[in-house]
């Protein structure tokens, strides 16, 4: 897992309220023990044609908004059955962070174990963010994890909760076996100590 820290981005959006984890990386992809390729299929429902070709108009398609970092996306973002591969889809697309007005609790938990930032803003901050980036597709936002953090072009910062423990592991890149294991040293020490 890569360390999150700060984040300057463009942002592609998806305006979509009640996103579900089966829009985000359909059934089929799931198949897979490991995330390689899986950002193939991100949105694979959405992206193309019915004959296989690609759907221009879908966002994530379209040129003005290729490389973007963050995805903004409609309210209830994540729901539906838990599935660790929604995060690995979107990782493996690129992204590194989503914010939404709200996520699903199961998606949320498993996106964070993974490395993917989920921001939770209220809804006027997030219709502001669709018209900016609506109005100009290069418009810019930060994202400081240190300071839980939301930068606005207008200088505007708008900040977001995460829990202590996600955040050092976001922070440091590691997951939850990873910090454990960070401390194995002083866990064999404790373990002499009680056993002696």
């Amino acid at each position: 897992m890569k360390p999150f820290n700060q984040l300057t981005s463009t942002l592609l959006p998806i305006t979509t309220c009640d996103i579900d984890t089966d829009q985000i990386i359909p059934a089929t992809y799931l198949k897979v023990t490991n995330k390689d390729g899986l950002g193939d299929g991100c949105f694979a429902r959405w992206r193309y044609h019915e004959d296989g070709s690609l759907n221009p108009s879908f966002a994530l398609n379209r040129p003005e908004y290729q490389g973007a970092k963050i995805l903004v996306a409609g309210d209830n973002f994540g729901t539906g059955s838990s599935r660790e591969h929604a995060p690995w889809a979107l990782l493996g697309w690129g992204f590194r962070a989503v914010i939404s007005s709200s996520f699903a609790d199961i998606f949320r938990n498993n996106s964070l174990k993974n490395g993917l930032l989920p921001v939770t803003v209220d809804p006027d901050t997030l219709d502001q963010l669709f018209s900016l980036v609506h109005e100009d597709p290069d418009t810019e936002v930060t994202i400081g994890l240190s300071e839980q953090r939301l930068t606005l072009p207008d200088g505007r910062a708008i900040s977001f909760p995460i829990d202590a423990f996600s955040k050092i592991c976001m922070l440091e890149g590691v997951d939850q076996m990873g910090y454990l294991l960070k401390h194995e040293p002083d866990i064999l020490a404790y373990e002499r100590e009680k056993v002696l």
